[in-house]
């Protein structure tokens, strides 16, 4: 194996997946999976829709932003369940990697609006899984309740081609615009993330530590 894959399959400080409950979730997602390809498409179904997308609850420490955080609170924002993603897929011998892009939402509620300051999300999470020699993009993000609540397309993923997220809402209105892709990494870029949100999100709370805990609902389809 070369060395690019090797380091995508290694557990990090992030994507620890060599943590217990990562490895005991991945082998159980993918117990009857008969190939990578299949081991892929199983766990971005078992993330997607096991684990609530919730962007009002995020916490920005070292230990918020794991792969094995993400199992103990059972939901999380676009970039810990891309991280929890690649690592369980890492768990059962599938490289992985996490994804950033800026997007732009254009059906951004009001409440997220005041909360960011902004439409555009920045640092926006993905998964990148290496299937059947070429890498490939999946976004598992959006639970299906929530896409089915706020007439969105939910994100389906074979395996074969990139999912992620779909420009216009099943009303035909615009909805995410990617803008900027920052690359794809063997572990997450925290700092990156932290000075990028310091930069643009100025009034949030510090983000070094940060925790915003509010009730979330319908208006969750807001985030990036």
């Amino acid at each position: 194996m070369n060395d690019t894959l090797g380091a995508a399959l290694r557990s990090t400080t992030y994507l620890d997946a060599d943590h217990p409950a990562v490895r005991a979730f991945a082998l159980m997602v993918t117990a009857k999976s008969g190939c990578d390809r299949a081991r892929a498409v199983d766990l971005y179904y078992a993330v997607r829709d096991g684990f609530r997308y919730d962007p009002y609850k995020i916490d920005l420490s070292v230990d918020g932003l794991k792969a094995s955080r993400v199992l103990s609170d059972g939901f999380g924002w676009c970039v810990p369940k891309a991280i929890l993603l690649a690592a369980a897929c890492r768990a059962v011998g599938v490289p992985a990697r996490v994804g950033l892009a800026d997007v732009r939402n254009h059906l951004s509620t009001a409440r997220l609006r005041e909360t960011m300051g902004s439409d555009m999300f920045y640092r926006h999470g993905y998964t990148a899984i290496y299937v059947d020699g070429r890498w490939v993009k999946a976004t598992p993000a959006f639970n299906v309740e929530l896409c089915q609540k706020m007439g969105l397309h939910t994100l389906e993923f074979d395996g074969h081609e990139d999912s992620i997220y779909h420009p216009y809402d099943l009303e035909g209105r615009r909805h995410m615009e990617y803008v900027t892709f920052h690359g794809e990494f063997d572990d997450f870029p925290r700092e990156d993330l932290l000075e990028t949100f310091a930069r643009h999100y100025p009034n949030l709370p510090r983000l070094d530590n940060a925790n915003w805990d509010e009730d979330v609902d319908a208006e969750s389809a807001g985030g990036g």
